[in-house]
């Protein structure tokens, strides 16, 4: 029964269609669903930088929506600061159900639509899982190594051919998996060199065997109708990685990957520049190489050389003036300056100021997000850890892009986690700014003075707790 109420709504759009045959209206889809403790209360639906419309939630937490006129391929479904991809085409009727604690391993469709949606999404779920295994034997030697991926490869493969022999799937959907199954494919080789630790980067990119990378000579770095398709987003981020480390070892004596060389840097933003011609996916690249860099560089002095060579090569103003001003940010985040003016909430929804809640002693800002569930159970299990072992040390989390307070107790409960030094934000956007909270795994290290230690390392870092005790002994 539970979808009962979804089916009769399409049911009667549907009927209310068909009366007004006057209209033409092109290829028809729909799309709708039911939400469990939504962020926001409405979805946004969109194709490629086209967002096509705001839907608002009823009081039952449900939307349905027509798309007229509609051209078959990926369309985004947006909900808060999380999103998946959704494949439609002609006359589907598409209905997903999720819980935003959940977001990804609670969303199933049904409808129309749905056999071939579910197939994606467990895809694109499988692939998180195989990840780690794939870490594993990526200590093998490279051949051994790709012996292992051939048969991942060819299991996924298989796989497609039965269930293709079972429905009658369009050429577009055969096309969308086939390239999930072979970018995955092509990605765990191009990063080979980065997880592998028996020998250095250098070591490993000369000791390959011959054909290693015998795919990219058939690659498409414009490929129209994967381009808002993450997996292939993720091939190519890291192939301009590995393609622009080879050429920087040509003019260094570096043995081993450094994401804050300059000289990396720029190789890569020249190498995306001049291979790809499509416009969203060259900007997408190349915003992420800038924001990448100066991330992770301490160095306030290098970031001018990277914003220049960026902003001459992106074409989206919007894009550029974001850089611009986290790059402000940044500078304005040396150690030795006092934290932004931004304003959170406790638990008890008192309005606080962050600078504050430090209370000028030593301490750790870390962020969390709904949407990457695994960072807020590793990052919080960390501090756990650390807090037995510095108990001088205030350990603060904020929940860095939520705007539901609701939710964000839930979520404190749901998993666990201790009331005490967590926040949320009070202005979300306007904080991830200020603070240049980028990558989410960002820390802040504050002294006894109250002042900035280190506004841009992670609490992953093998130096980290080197770190602290320096912040301790002074």
């Amino acid at each position: 029964m539970k979808y009962f109420y979804l089916i009769l709504l399409f049911a009667l759009t549907l009927i209310s269609c068909k009366k007004d045959s006057k209209t033409d209206e092109g290829d028809v889809a729909f799309i709708g669903g039911e939400l469990i403790n939504p962020t926001v209360n409405y979805v946004i639906i969109s194709k490629g930088k086209e967002v096509l419309d705001t839907v608002t939630l009823n009081k039952k937490n449900r939307f349905n929506y027509k798309i007229s006129h509609m051209e078959p391929g990926l369309y985004k479904f947006h909900h808060g600061v999380e999103y998946q991809m959704i494949l439609l085409e002609p006359n589907d009727s598409l209905m997903l159900r999720l819980n935003t604690m959940e977001f990804d391993e609670s969303l199933v469709f049904t409808g129309k639509g749905a056999r071939k949606n579910n197939y994606l999404i467990n895809l694109f779920l499988n692939s998180e899982v195989e990840e780690k295994a794939i870490l594993g034997f990526s200590q093998l030697p490279a051949k051994d190594f790709e012996s292992k991926l051939d048969s991942i490869r060819d299991s996924k493969l298989r796989k497609l051919k039965r269930f293709s022999g079972k429905l009658t799937l369009s050429d577009l959907f055969i096309e969308l998996v086939e390239a999930n199954i072979n970018y995955d494919y092509y990605l765990s080789k191009e990063v080979y060199p980065f997880v592998n630790y028996t020998n250095t980067e250098r070591e490993i990119l000369e000791g390959l065997p011959e054909g290693f990378y015998d795919f990219r000579e058939k690659l498409n770095y414009n490929d129209d109708n994967l381009k808002d398709y993450f997996p292939y987003y993720s091939f190519l981020k890291h192939h301009f990685e590995n393609v622009a480390l080879a050429e920087h070892f040509k003019h260094s004596t570096d043995s081993v990957f450094d994401k804050k060389s300059l000289e990396f840097s720029l190789i890569k933003l020249n190498l995306i520049d001049s291979l790809l011609t499509d416009e969203s996916i060259k900007n997408s690249l190349l915003i992420g190489t800038a924001i990448e860099f100066i991330s992770n560089n301490k160095d306030v002095d290098s970031y001018d050389a990277v914003l220049n060579s960026y902003t001459s090569k992106s074409t989206n103003s919007g894009q550029k003036n974001y850089v611009e001003k986290i790059v402000k940010a940044l500078k304005g985040l040396k150690a030795g300056n006092p934290l932004p003016d931004i304003k959170v909430f406790d638990v008890n929804d008192n309005e606080l100021n962050l600078r504050r809640v430090t209370n000028k002693k030593p301490s750790v800002v870390f962020f969390w997000s709904q949407a990457n569930l695994m960072h807020l159970k590793e990052c919080h299990n960390k501090v756990k850890e650390l807090k037995t072992k510095y108990p001088e040390i205030s350990f603060i989390g904020v929940n860095a892009n939520n705007e539901n307070k609701e939710l964000w107790l839930k979520t404190l409960e749901k998993y666990g986690l201790s009331a005490e030094k967590e926040y949320l934000f009070k202005f979300p956007k306007e904080a991830n700014q200020a603070l240049a909270i980028y990558p989410i795994n960002k820390v802040i290290i504050i002294n006894k003075k109250g002042l900035i230690e280190n506004a841009h390392t992670n609490m992953f870092s093998i130096n980290f707790e080197e770190e602290l005790l320096g912040v301790l002994n002074q």
